[in-house]
């Protein structure tokens, strides 16, 4: 028996495989035609799905599609690690209805997963420069049933975003392109091409909220390359970091590409920092045991500095 995840999938590959060979695009091209053809109601999978699994399968299909038309600087963000942004989002931000940011959308799989943890709590915006991600992403969106607004454009542009209650991103890691749009940025580079991470955290905590929360999934040497010291300093004035987070080399193909969770806090009037920053270790996530002996580290943390 094939799971609805499976059964979803299916028929997904069946039509966007068709499309593809009928019009000799790409796989993911196809796959936004049949996402496409879904909302449409010109085509319906056999039997019904709930969001996740609808999320799932869509996010299948775009991993054969990337395997196909290497993209490397849209790496998706792995399942567990979504699921485990979605329990911090929860645990941090203690509103019944709260917006939420990712500068860096892609596909929209990270900022999905956690909306689909927190359902019917969160209303999101997201950002892409890519036209056939952006498309995928807002497609993904209507057939999960969540309320996100996308926006075609160099995130480090001018953005037109109300300040948000929390911002979720699988940080961009590289050196941003646009000197002289990094030039504006207090992050920039004093010399040389500025890191597009650090304008990203720059970015999105201008756009959120005072008091408001941002998880970032950062670089785990963020605080070890050459302009780690500016991004201190500007941390410092601008945020109070709650929680640092290593996260286990088993969920990168490359260990040079290991990452970790960063977790600020906006500045804001009367809140004070925690007394300590969380710093952990994530087990493997696969082992419930290490899991459940994790989740209970987090939330002592919680109680003893945040309640």
């Amino acid at each position: 028996m094939n799971s609805a995840m499976e059964n979803v999938f299916n028929f997904i590959d069946k039509h966007t495989s068709e499309i593809q060979k009928e019009q000799e695009n790409s796989y993911l091209e196809s796959l936004l035609t049949t996402t496409e053809k879904w909302l449409d109601g010109l085509i319906q999978p056999e039997e019904e799905a709930g969001k996740e699994d609808i999320r799932k399968a869509i996010q299948l299909a775009v991993l054969k599609g990337m395997k196909e038309h290497i993209q490397p600087h849209h790496q998706m963000t792995p399942d567990a690690l979504g699921l485990l942004m979605g329990y911090l989002v929860e645990l941090f931000v203690k509103k019944d209805q709260a917006t939420i940011l990712d500068p860096a959308v892609g596909t929209g799989n990270l900022i999905l997963t956690v909306m689909n943890y927190l359902d019917g709590k969160l209303v999101g915006a997201g950002v892409e420069i890519d036209d056939l991600l952006i498309k995928l992403a807002s497609n993904t969106g209507n057939l999960v049933q969540q309320p996100v607004t996308l926006y075609l454009q160099d995130a480090l542009q001018p953005l037109m975003i109300d300040p948000v209650d929390a911002v979720v991103s699988d940080l961009p890691v590289g050196y941003y392109p646009n000197d002289e749009n990094a030039a504006t940025y207090e992050l920039k580079a004093e010399e040389g091409m500025s890191y597009a991470h650090h304008l990203f955290i720059e970015q999105s905590l201008k756009h959120t909220a005072d008091g408001g929360y941002l998880f970032f999934i950062v670089p785990k040497a963020l605080f070890e390359s050459p302009m780690a010291g500016q991004l201190h300093n500007y941390l410092k004035k601008t945020a109070d970091i709650q929680a640092v987070m290593e996260l286990p080399e088993t969920l990168f193909k490359n260990s040079s590409h290991a990452k970790g969770i960063l977790v600020l806090q906006k500045k804001k009037e009367g809140v004070k920092a925690p007394r300590e920053v969380l710093l952990a270790r994530v087990p493997n996530m696969s082992k419930p045991d290490s899991m459940a002996k994790f989740f209970t580290q987090v939330n002592n943390w919680f109680k003893e500095n945040k309640e």
